[in-house]
C-alpha cells in the first residue's frame, strides 16, 4: 500500500485538502497500478515556527 505523507504550513481550506487527496489518491492508483483504497495520505500541517529554511524561521521571513 502506497502512503504519502505531505508537510505543508496550515491555512488550506478543508475543501482544498480534500481536492488534494481525492485527485493525489486517482493519480497515485493509476501511475502505480494499484486500488484507489489501498493509497493513504497523511496531512501534517507544521506552523511557520516550527519550520526552517537557510538557517531562518519560515515566521521570521
Amino acid at each position: 500500500m502506497p502512503t504519502l505523507y505531505l508537510d505543508m504550513h496550515p491555512g488550506r481550506t478543508l475543501d482544498q485538502k480534500r481536492a488534494f487527496v481525492r485527485e493525489t489518491t486517482r493519480v497515485t492508483a493509476e501511475t502505480l497500478a494499484c486500488p484507489p483504497e489501498s493509497v493513504e495520505i497523511v496531512i501534517r500541517e507544521v506552523p511557520k515556527d516550527a519550520w526552517a529554511s537557510g538557517g531562518t524561521l519560515r515566521s521570521d521571513g
